[in-house]
């Protein structure tokens, strides 16, 4: 089960007023190229840094309870679990989010306005494959009588049931594929809620700055205060958004049954901390190794990447492999103007020399030679280079897609065809041939 990236077609835009802090707050989520992943900046302050949506960036949730917030270098982005649950949902893979103040806006308290902005923009598909991690074997945490567990599933299925003992709020569950069309219309919609008894403590918290009877549900003992239901179970449909909005800090689409009971944003973040973990722990002990999850197409960042070959810095030329199969991989080289060969390679007109265009699709097919099991701790060395052709030139800002698939393999020497693109223009080919060597 793999599906091409997604990202915006158009900037979206969303103002509002933090549910939290009660400030002027302005979203606007740009299109991105494949495998930048979900990136949010604060553009009103100097200093800030890119914030990754990924589960090491989340600020402490006993700190900051209620929500889901993020670092950005030093400063905080509130409340991104609205926003993030869209975004999932909809399946977008690839966004630069620009945030004009501290906190995400709430907009009506549920995630249908980010829903409705971004398909408004419209989605566009990308020409990289997603990779996409299926829960093999159940998972399971629990605190103080909340739980939530992860099943194997060959999609993202979300139930929960929530029960508060509460007169008028008892006992609801709900449970829904996560799929675009259900979630716009079964999952989104539903807006926050909290209890009238816990309003003042959370005021004395300095919480709920924003908040009022239009965009927080506020259950009494009678009922909803100054408004009702848009479902007749929206607040345990409101706890399936906010999970799905955590689960998107796992960095990426997960093929599991989620099932949550009475939980919340720290005991969602447990349950992501340990899907990282067994992520982390299955991309280090290499392809095909047992783990409680699989990937249906592996990605390998660069530490574990210079775990395979052996060139450094200068000479790696290769920043992250989006795909690695059997018999085919793809790697990212991102050109900027600092490379060192544009010192002296046509100084005044940079262009990325063909040789060593060559020279990445090269360390793409070493990766994909030298990551099975029998040929870990070898090393790769160029036999031949046949058929070689440059289709136009590589520049700065450029990002190059290399591709490499195995034309022959065998014990000691390898053929694999080489093709390196930017954007979906062919910018090289080359056949290249390897012999395998003890290190």
């Amino acid at each position: 089960m793999v599906r091409a990236q997604r990202t915006l077609e158009k900037p979206a835009t969303i103002e509002g007023v933090g549910l939290h802090t009660g400030q002027k707050a302005q979203v606007t989520i740009k299109p991105a190229a494949a495998n930048t992943g979900i990136i949010f900046i604060r553009v009103d302050v100097s200093g800030a840094e890119p914030a990754r949506a990924e589960i090491e960036q989340q600020l402490d949730i006993e700190k900051y309870p209620r929500r889901t917030s993020l670092a950005s270098g030093q400063y905080p982005i509130h409340t991104v679990e609205h926003l993030l649950s869209a975004l999932y949902a909809l399946g977008i893979d690839n966004a630069w989010i620009e945030v004009l103040g501290e906190e995400c806006p709430g907009m009506d308290g549920s995630s249908l306005p980010f829903v409705q902005a971004i398909q408004q923009a419209g989605v566009r598909e990308l020409p990289e494959a997603r990779e996409v991690l299926k829960v093999r074997e159940p998972i399971y945490i629990s605190e103080n009588g909340s739980h939530v567990v992860a099943l194997p599933g060959e999609c993202l299925k979300v139930s929960y049931t929530l029960d508060y003992h509460h007169p008028f709020l008892r006992s609801q569950y709900a449970s829904f594929p996560i799929d675009p069309e259900t979630y716009t219309a079964e999952v989104a919609p539903a807006r926050t809620f909290c209890l009238e008894e816990e309003v003042d403590r959370l005021r004395a918290l300095g919480l709920g700055k924003g908040s009022d009877y239009n965009n927080t549900l506020v259950i009494g003992t009678a009922g909803v205060i100054n408004n009702s239901f848009r479902f007749e179970d929206e607040p345990v449909r409101h706890k399936i958004s906010d999970l799905v909005g955590d689960l998107a800090l796992l960095g990426a689409p997960l093929a599991a049954h989620i099932i949550g009971i009475r939980s919340g944003h720290a005991l969602n973040t447990r349950l992501i901390r340990k899907l990282r973990e067994l992520q982390k722990r299955e991309r280090s002990v290499g392809v095909g190794a047992p783990s409680l999850l699989s990937f249906d197409s592996h990605t390998l960042n660069i530490d574990e990447i210079t775990g395979i070959i052996p060139h450094r810095y200068p000479f790696l030329l290769v920043d992250r492999i989006v795909e690695l199969k059997s018999d085919r991989a793809v790697g990212i080289k991102n050109v900027t103007m600092n490379e060192w060969f544009f010192q002296g390679h046509f100084p005044n007109r940079p262009v990325m020399p063909g040789v060593l265009i060559v020279e990445a699709m090269a360390q793409v097919g070493g990766v994909l030679m030298l990551s099975k099991t029998e040929n870990r701790g070898k090393l790769a060395y160029f036999l031949s280079i046949d058929r070689v052709k440059f289709r136009r030139a590589v520049t700065p800002g450029d990002q190059l897609r290399l591709e490499v698939e195995v034309v022959k393999m065998r014990s000691k020497t390898g053929q694999v065809q080489g093709k390196a693109y930017v954007g979906d223009r062919l910018t090289a080919e080359a056949l290249l041939m390897f012999t395998l060597m003890e290190a």
